[in-house]
């Protein structure tokens, strides 16, 4: 957003008698609720969230102790372009810096200790491998080049391992890809695509992880919880263990209105009678819905029930196609689903080990930040990362959390003679032990120090999944009234999901759009129409074919250029 558009809209008509019901409390509807009130001068106590369990955040989350152990099911990489992020974090207090907000602490721990990967990949039981190169041949670029040239509905619902030449998965960069994005050959390349445009100038820093910034602690006491607050001070009220069920939608010719919300509260049903001039925001599919946890000794169990949030966008999806399909991203859980696990260290043995490979220090309770290290021939193709210590606020100073995920849990492990998905806690770590050189006898020593706590995800890629347009709904919809979708499985043209920032985007849109603001929500910052951005990108994979890249620069950019102050960029 630039500063022409920093603006305060004009009220709209009759705020002060319209109401709003966000269902979900992930990030997009404390977002859409806290722009309600910023933007759409609604009080607090004109808007109610709904969730289903006991806790607000959705997969912004982090909780634990010492004695239990901590867990987080998974991280967020974020970087200093999400325009929409850093606008709503602009103006959230923070908890720990009176009269700063969450943006300014952010950006003050980040400037000081920037993020940067050492060592990137190991393999062979701990060889480091420091290559920086992408690995890639003439015709990985060549089909690189055509992807990103090529409209999205010319792909349609190609996957990843249909469009792709079938080396290129041996390539060091679709090993970086993945195990930063958690994409599978599977995968939407259409998805894959818009990652392209949307982080082509973070491509130099693919390697080593250079360009992302990251929280102080967990993401639910970094981000979750000060925008919770905020939300709580201000009035809204948040109203927990309850299930939406159901909405009633008038479907009249170039008209769409929610009538009613059906409610299971405690075991009792409930229906909230709506008008037109009451807005509904729903946070259509989970990629933590139906998440389980195990422990040192137990497996998480794989829970393959229909989820509450899944089973209402199916319900709404009938009444209109205007509403998306969901079983497009839900109907297939083998090929949604990942295991991450936690380990809480109560001595220093894990933490030096990491330590070693990692080549830094992680300093207790001062900054200290490293890169993800990916197992390049794990079969489960495994990945663990050490972020700033404590990661909790309560966590002890002597105390490292270390977080770890891996693609293929049904796969065999290599020293662990099972299916990663039937792993407890203990045989998860004997296996990441094992792959960075521990010996069998000398295990136990590490395994007495930690709590490990696995996390299975059904559809934690769920919005990876190939889709064609109409699969996912317009945020909102056509001659949608009061109705407006938010968070991953809403369509947002020239964004990417898997990021805070699509879900933010989201719900600025949706509160813009709705109330009908004289605002714009932030711009994508355009990376992909800056020529400097561009060269660099160049430059990264010119290094290992000078040749082939400078006779694309030649046949597409620079004679377009010649004799013009950009021509010396190149």
């Amino acid at each position: 957003m630039n500063n022409y558009q920093r603006v305060h809209p004009h009220k709209p008509a009759d705020i002060e008698n319209k109401r709003a019901f966000l269902i979900g409390s992930g990030i997009a509807s404390l977002a859409a609720a806290e722009y309600l009130m910023r933007d759409g001068y609604m009080k607090g106590s004109q808007i109610t969230i709904f969730e289903e369990s006991g806790l607000v955040g959705g997969a912004l989350d982090g909780t634990g102790n010492p004695q239990d152990g901590f867990v987080a099911r998974g991280g967020r990489e974020m970087e200093e372009h999400y325009e929409c992020l850093w606008d709503l974090y602009g103006a959230v207090p923070s908890l720990e810096e009176e009269g700063r907000t969450v943006l300014e602490e952010f950006k003050a721990l980040n400037d000081i200790d920037p993020n940067f990967s050492k060592v990137r990949v190991i393999y062979n039981r701990g060889e480091k491998q420091h290559s920086t190169g992408l690995g890639l041949e003439e015709k990985h670029i060549k089909e690189l080049t055509k992807l990103l040239l090529t409209k999205e509905e010319d792909l349609g619902a190609l996957s990843v391992e249909e469009y792709f030449e079938s080396s290129y998965f041996e390539t060091d960069m679709w090993l970086y890809w993945r195990s930063m994005f958690a994409f599978e050959p599977w995968h939407s390349v259409v998805e894959m695509k818009r990652y392209m445009h949307r982080f082509i100038h973070l491509l130099p820093g693919m390697s080593t992880m250079r360009g992302l910034v990251f929280t102080k602690y967990n993401q639910y006491e970094s981000l979750t919880l000060p925008l919770k607050t905020l939300l709580e001070e201000k009035g809204v009220n948040f109203v927990f263990n309850t299930t939406v069920t159901d909405l009633d939608i008038d479907i009249q010719p170039n008209r769409k209105t929610v009538t009613a919300i059906h409610l299971l509260k405690e075991g009792k049903e409930e229906v909230i009678q709506t008008s037109e001039d009451d807005l509904v925001f729903f946070t259509n599919g989970s990629m933590v819905e139906n998440s389980t946890l195990g422990d040192m000794n137990t497996a998480p169990v794989l829970n393959r029930s229909e989820g509450a949030c899944w089973a209402l966008w199916k319900k709404i999806a009938q009444k209109d196609a205007a509403f998306g399909r969901p079983e497009v991203f839900c109907g297939d859980i083998d090929k949604t689903k990942w295991e991450s696990f936690t380990i809480t260290a109560k001595g220093p043995k894990l933490r030096q080990l990491l330590e070693s490979f990692a080549e830094r220090k992680f300093l207790l309770h001062r900054t200290a930040t490293g890169g993800i290290i990916t197992i390049k021939d794990s079969s489960w193709l495994m990945s663990v990362t050490v972020n700033r210590q404590p990661q909790f606020k309560n966590q002890p100073f002597d105390y490292t959390v270390a977080w770890a995920y891996a693609l293929f849990p049904d796969n065999t492990g290599d020293f662990i003679d099972k299916k990663m998905s039937d792993c407890s806690g203990e045989e998860l770590l004997k296996e990441l032990l094992y792959h960075f050189g521990i010996e069998e006898q000398d295990m136990q020593v590490y395994v007495d120090e930690c709590i490990v706590i696995p996390a299975m995800m059904p559809y934690i890629t769920s919005q990876f999944m190939p889709r064609v347009a109409g699969d996912r709904p317009q945020v909102v919809p056509k001659d949608s009234v009061n109705l407006a979708f938010l968070g991953q499985f809403c369509e947002i043209e020239g964004d990417c999901v898997f990021t805070v920032e699509y879900s933010v985007r989201s719900a600025i849109t949706a509160v813009y759009t709705l109330l009908g603001l004289d605002k714009k929500v932030p711009e994508s910052y355009p990376s992909q129409y800056d020529i400097r951005a561009l060269a660099a990108a160049v430059k990264t994979i010119k290094s290992e074919h000078e040749g082939l890249l400078m006779r694309l620069v030649e046949s597409v950019i620079k004679k377009k250029l010649e004799n013009t102050i950009y021509e010396k960029l190149l």
